[in-house]
């Protein structure tokens, strides 16, 4: 007896190939009806036998495209409509724009072998796809996803690949960036002043042979443009640093293979694994030969290595047989170029020669950056490959629109079951920085059809989001900054209250008006309590010390020992100031307008790192903190340094670990030793504050968890001391979750 149902599927099912999966599958099995996609996902109506249905539903539940995830399948009875052949149906328009966006995906390996097939006619065709592979977030400027709602609506089919595209055998059956060389985009080599110098694979080995000469390429890819230079060469590497005005602050690397990384790296299985997965993100390895100019990652032991994604990666690096830096295309703070005519205009000083394409870019998506931290990948940079990410959010209050922070900030936006938190945007220190931020969330609504009635933003009053929050309509709601980092945690592990939150930073604005940072929350039902915190300590010159760790350690000292600090002259912070610098930073700790009062767990890392002589001034956010962790050495492990509780309250002292510190570099005690000492020390205080807090789940959040050594160190004493720890993997424990915590927040509060 014949049946007609109508399945609704919900999940990552536009943009993996769904559609023609589920056109195969009722084709082969005889039914009628069928396919479409509409602004919730999938949905389908299918005629036959009731054994065939019930066959089709077990395939739709049990398999599927590679890169297909269903989160939810519904199924409903309809009437008869009679025989027919099954069909692919133009997408449905109607409805809440509910589908997951597909990340952009690495090339595939059958789309590979057909790229250097000399007898394929999409041999050495550098925007080469599939269903299973290519631009899609990046390229999309409507939904339902659709060719004809991307920026490949510009590029009619040729009549070789509309017939593939018809095909339900074949690969590129309804896939929508599908292209060749007769039909779609083309490549290009500019001279610094745009004029054309070459085309399609002539271009590309022009380009080669510019990196190879030392010269620098600025490179169009999928999500905006990369600045290209020799890995090798030390020479071109410092001339990138002084074009792009970043002194010190670390460069990607782009490898021909993975071969080519474990040459040059020790490369876990499962950090091999995350390399050669579909997001292809960087992935920080430890670099352990030579081969790579040291400028490429001054003093630092990872490398943040990765593998083409892009079909035009593979042809430039096959031309070069070396690794290149691969950076973002921007000058320093500013946000990464995705047109042509901009690329001229602000990289025109850095690069010397533009390898550039017709293919629009719809929105700018900068490279993922990941690595493996307790044995699982953990996200510390959400963009290429996993962006836009969603977050199940049961009872969501759809409507909220969160701004994020202001340093490596995203957006985010609920909708009826989930959270949608975007690819990082970046520091909003900038006008171009801040224009780039509201055009990217004017995006995320307009993509999702979202009327926001709430705007959530930081507590910060001085922070552009915070300013920014009022212009839009509805009413606004701020979240405390560690708050949002906790709340963030939670969304993503998919935890209920109550948790104890240690939220460690560099800074946030706290709810008495102080600079916050080294906090201990309890999150309960719908209420929040701060439990403890970090004994705070002054800041002369208040944001100052965030990039000058000498005054954070004087802040410090002058906190444990007052004026005798200034006696102390022998001490690396002490040293880097003139008699006359001491003198007006003495007068300013001793008036509080002027040193602030912080509980920041980042300037006490900073701190340290100056009393260790590793940095005094530091030129990228979290330098000195990096480079102390980096000098932690499980060689000569000395006794935790003691960082106790205050009686009666969970107040993290530092005195102690201070004196032990200062007594072991008067005994020539290793910064080795020092380093594995302060984080040990502080792990133990966590899973203290957890025991003293009586609360089983405990979230580590917070810029100051990018530590790979501290993170893993508090995961293993909470777990002996009987606690259930919970760390970030799908969004990052930097200021990149903020969005995400302030959004499920907000909506908790419309809930209640």
């Amino acid at each position: 007896m014949n049946r007609r149902i109508r399945v609704d599927i919900r999940g990552i099912v536009q943009g993996v190939g769904y559609r023609p999966f589920v056109y195969r599958v009722a084709s082969r099995m005889g039914l009628s009806g069928f396919v479409t996609n509409t602004p919730t996902g999938v949905s389908l109506e299918a005629e036959g036998p009731a054994k065939m249905l019930d066959q089709l539903l077990g395939a739709l539940k049990s398999s599927g495209p590679l890169h297909a995830v269903v989160e939810a399948l519904t199924v409903e009875p309809m009437e008869i409509l009679g025989g027919g052949r099954f069909a692919i149906r133009e997408s449905a328009m109607q409805g809440a724009r509910l589908a997951r966006i597909v990340p952009d995906l690495a090339t595939c390996d059958d789309c590979l072998r057909e790229l250097f097939d000399p007898s394929d006619r999409r041999h050495l065709y550098p925007f080469i796809n599939c269903t299973q592979c290519g631009p899609r977030y990046s390229i999309i400027e409507d939904l339902p996803y659709d060719r004809s709602r991307t920026s490949m609506r510009r590029f009619a089919m040729c009549p070789a690949c509309a017939a593939e595209y018809a095909d339900p055998l074949n690969r590129r059956f309804h896939a929508e960036p599908n292209a060749c060389p007769v039909c779609g985009p083309r490549v290009v080599l500019c001279n610094a002043r745009g004029a054309e110098e070459a085309r399609d694979q002539t271009a590309i080995v022009r380009a080669a042979d510019a990196i190879r000469d030392g010269r620098i390429v600025a490179a169009k890819g999928i999500g905006g443009f990369h600045l290209l230079a020799d890995a090798r060469n030390e020479a071109a590497v410092a001339l990138l640093r002084a074009r792009k005005h970043r002194p010190d602050k670390p460069f990607a690397v782009l490898f021909p293979a993975l071969a080519d990384v474990q040459a040059a790296c020790a490369v876990s299985p499962q950090e091999r694994d995350l390399l050669a997965s579909p997001a292809h993100p960087i992935v920080l390895v430890r670099r352990d030969r030579d081969g790579i100019a040291q400028a490429v990652a001054p003093g630092n032991p990872w490398l943040g290595a990765f593998l083409p994604y892009a079909p035009l990666h593979h042809l430039l690096l096959r031309e070069l047989g070396f690794p290149v830096v691969a950076t973002s295309g921007n000058v320093s703070d500013e946000p990464i170029v995705i047109d042509e005519s901009e690329a001229l205009a602000r990289l025109g000083a850095i690069a010397d020669a533009f390898l550039v394409h017709d293919r629009p870019i719809v929105r700018p998506v900068d490279d993922s950056v990941a690595r493996i931290l307790s044995g699982e990948p953990q996200v510390l940079r959400c963009a290429r490959g996993y962006a836009p990410v969603s977050i199940a959010l049961s009872g969501a209050k759809p409507g909220i629109l969160a701004l994020g922070g202001h340093l490596k900030t995203t957006i985010a936006a609920t909708l009826e079951d989930a959270v949608l938190v975007s690819q990082h945007v970046g520091d909003l220190d900038t006008p171009g920085a801040r224009a780039t931020h509201e055009r990217l969330a004017d995006d995320l609504l307009r993509l999702r059809g979202i009327e926001p009635r709430t705007v959530a933003h930081d507590l910060h009053p001085d922070y552009a989001t915070t300013r920014m929050a009022p212009e839009r309509a509805g009413e606004t709601v701020a979240v405390q900054h560690h708050l949002a980092h906790v709340v963030a945690c939670m969304a993503e592990n998919g935890v209920q209250p109550p948790v104890l939150g240690v939220a460690w930073d560099g800074t946030g604005y706290g709810t008495d008006g102080t600079i916050w940072g080294g906090e201990f929350l309890v999150v309960e039902n719908d209420c929040w309590r701060r439990l403890g915190h970090l004994r705070p300590f002054r800041l002369p010159g208040g944001e100052m010390a965030a990039r000058e760790p000498r005054r954070a350690a004087l802040g410090l000292l002058y906190q444990a020992f007052g004026d005798r600090t200034f006696e102390m002259e022998n001490l690396a912070p002490l040293a880097e100031f003139t008699p006359r610098e001491r003198d007006v930073l003495r007068a300013m700790l001793r008036d509080p307008t002027n040193a602030p009062l912080t509980s920041s767990m980042g300037r006490l890392f900073d701190a340290f790192a100056s009393l260790c002589g590793v940095r005094q001034r530091s030129t990228y956010e979290g330098q000195a903190a990096a480079e102390f962790e980096w000098a932690a050495s499980d060689q000569a492990m000395i006794e935790p340094y003691p960082f106790p509780l205050l009686d009666g309250e969970v107040l993290l002292d530092w005195q102690p670990a201070l004196e032990r510190l200062l007594s072991d570099l008067r005994s020539g005690v290793t910064l080795g030793a020092i380093s594995r000492a302060v984080h040990a020390g502080l792990a133990t205080s966590i899973a203290a504050a957890a025991r003293q807090a009586c609360v089983d789940q405990v979230v580590l959040t917070g810029g100051c968890f990018q530590n790979a050594s501290l993170t893993e160190m508090a995961i293993h004493a909470l777990r002996e001391a009987g606690h259930r720890p919970l760390w970030h993997r799908r969004v990052p424990p930097n200021d990149g979750s903020i969005a995400l915590g302030q959004a499920v927040w907000a909506s908790r509060r419309i809930r209640t």
